[in-house]
């Protein structure tokens, strides 16, 4: 900060007035010739006396080409070295001394280098230092629309020059180059947090700000017209890069206001746009004529800038203050460089690069406790929002209990109402129908008359029971003890029986359907039983993804025909409209196939019925 501030007073010293050491002397008279481009010598003649520092257009006004500088000085002692400092030259130049090149740019013809931005230093002895006079020759090429000329000329102790040209370096090119790096840099950290957060453009328009700046001030610190052909063509690119800046730097601060201004905004956006595509078009003329459009440019950011700074001072708040100063310092120090740019002022160093890193820093401490803020409140949102779904998912989880405990209880209600009506329709009426038969009995009815009615109303009270006992059970687990009893009653009856039973693992009906199948299939096993005479039975139960399929196939008697139905039996409340009637609840598919050598009942029930 010392430095800075030491070199900023000593710019300011040099543009107002020439305070040299006593052992330098700084020369400000010259004489000037015009040359042709590619002349490798002065002309003889023709030569104008001219004060430096010295820009042509003022004596030649329009000129582009070649200037050729005499500047003589007498040397009084030449044994020891002295200094040579050369403030200014634009754009490309070659030095000579007492007729040797002692410095030449690398192109003095179009495209020109462009050494401008720094001044020239030497450290000459004898012999290439005469006693008496010596003759300084600067061959100078410039166009007349970007400013050319020549400035003074310092003879004298080196170390003095040395320091001297130090600290004209370190302002004119060594600020630009930090002002170049810390410009892109923050450029591109905003434009991380806007590709993180997009919503959020103010990061955005200030990270596209950065870059178009940094792109302008490359023209401080380019030694040469890359990767563009001609100079014309650099500087028109230049000041288009200065208006796309404008323009950015302009939405920025809209959208740090939280305003939008949409036809506004677009009409900007297109001048910025043509500014940049019109580059390659007509560099002739976008070069030469770039005040055209970057005075209107100027005066347009020196106006968005200034009310920015009232608006600030209204709503007094703090991070506005602190952007308003961030504009207001370059905005001062851009006076001295226009005043230069519009050859107001005779100067070689433009003043915004000392405070711009400063400014660019503060802008981003700006733009970084704007963000910090944004945080805070996403993760005061955030805690917030986290105890909003604690609380709601804790009394959702209580709403869920208290619904599974409702489900749960209507459930074990639904299932005591179906074992109700099971009892009822089954169970109760065997039982009905036995009383009824032993009433009408004849006094003599035998005990395995009674013993059979009772095993069926034994069998039919167990179907409930194993169907309704546990609230989840797979068909396997059910079929098996029917399974096993039926087993035993057609053994009885010396009926060989055969079980095929296929994916029933894990199958589960429901209650319901459970003893609604049993009983269907218990049915089907009792006519086989009593009325089919059969020797063998086959009994199939398969589980698909889809359905499932039972089939009773015996090779009895069979039926007469399908519609009189012979194994019909209605003891106990049972027979074929029973089974019917218990397909029809399963939605399933049923038929009785008559076949020559025996019956086939068969049922296919979709699983998701």
């Amino acid at each position: 900060m010392i430095r800075l501030f030491c070199a900023l007073v000593l710019a300011l010293l040099a543009n107002l007035a020439c305070a040299a050491e006593p052992a330098v002397v700084t020369i400000d008279h010259a004489e000037a010739v015009r040359s042709d481009w590619n002349a490798t010598q002065p002309p003889a003649t023709g030569w104008v006396p001219v004060t430096l520092m010295d820009e042509w257009n003022s004596h030649w006004p329009g000129y582009s080409g070649v200037v050729w500088y005499r500047v003589r000085w007498n040397q009084a002692d030449a044994s020891a070295p002295i200094g040579l400092l050369l403030d200014y030259t634009c754009m490309a130049a070659e030095v000579r001394l007492n007729g040797s090149v002692i410095d030449r740019d690398a192109s003095l013809v179009e495209p020109l280098s462009r050494k401008w931005h720094v001044p020239r230093y030497f450290v000459v002895q004898a012999p290439l230092l005469k006693q008496g006079q010596n003759e300084l020759l600067v061959r100078v090429s410039g166009f007349s629309e970007y400013a050319p000329g020549f400035g003074t000329v310092s003879v004298g102790d080196a170390t003095a020059l040395q320091a001297s040209f130090n600290d004209a370096v370190f302002i004119r090119r060594d600020m630009q180059v930090l002002d170049f790096a810390i410009g892109i840099v923050m450029a591109s950290l905003f434009g991380l947090f806007w590709l993180l957060r997009r919503q959020d453009t103010t990061y955005g328009w200030y990270a596209l700000s950065g870059f178009f700046g940094g792109l302008y001030g490359s023209n401080y610190i380019a030694n040469s017209t890359w990767p563009f052909p001609t100079t014309n063509m650099w500087q028109a690119f230049i000041a288009a890069c200065f208006v796309a800046m404008v323009v950015a730097h302009s939405i920025f601060l809209l959208r740090y206001c939280n305003r939008r201004w949409p036809r506004i905004e677009r009409v900007l956006l297109v001048i910025a746009a043509l500014s940049l595509v019109l580059v390659p078009i007509i560099p002739d003329w976008m070069g030469p004529q770039r005040n055209t459009y970057l005075l209107p440019a100027i005066a347009y950011v020196y106006a968005v800038n200034l009310a920015f700074i009232v608006y600030a001072l209204r709503n007094r708040r703090s991070d506005y203050l602190v952007l308003a100063a961030c504009v207001s310092v370059p905005l001062a120090m851009s006076v001295h460089d226009l005043a230069v740019y519009l050859c107001w002022m005779k100067a070689s160093t433009f003043l915004g690069a000392l405070l711009s890193p400063l400014t660019i820093l503060g802008m981003g401490f700006v733009l970084a406790y704007r963000f910090a803020n944004t945080m805070k409140r996403v993760e005061g949102f955030n805690a917030e929002l986290s105890r909003e779904v604690q609380a709601t998912t804790t009394q959702l989880s209580e709403t869920l209990n208290q619904q599974h405990a409702l489900e749960l209880a209507h459930s074990r209600a639904g299932e005591r109402l179906q074992l109700v009506r099971d009892l009822h329709d089954g169970f109760g009426g065997t039982l009905v129908g036995t009383i009824a038969e032993l009433k009408q009995a004849p006094e003599g009815m035998s005990k395995a008359r009674v013993i059979g009615i009772l095993s069926e109303m034994r069998d039919d009270l167990r179907l409930v029971i194993d169907s309704t006992a546990r609230e989840q059970a797979d068909l396997a687990e059910l079929i098996t003890p029917l399974r096993h009893r039926a087993g035993r009653l057609l053994e009885a009856a010396d009926i060989e029986d055969d079980w095929t039973l296929r994916g029933l693992d894990g199958v589960d009906l429901g209650s319901a359907r459970n003893l609604d199948l049993l009983r269907l299939l218990q049915e089907a096993l009792t006519n086989v039983f009593k009325h089919s005479r059969a020797r063998r039975v086959e009994v199939t139960v398969e589980c698909t993804a889809e359905n499932l399929r039972m089939q009773v196939r015996d090779d009895g008697i069979g039926i007469a025909t399908a519609k009189s139905e012979p194994h019909s039996n209605h003891e106990g409340g049972t027979g074929m409209a029973s089974m019917r009637m218990r397909a029809q609840r399963l939605g399933a598919a049923f038929d009785i196939v008559r076949r020559e050598d025996g019956t086939e009942i068969n049922l296919l029930m979709p699983l998701m019925a």
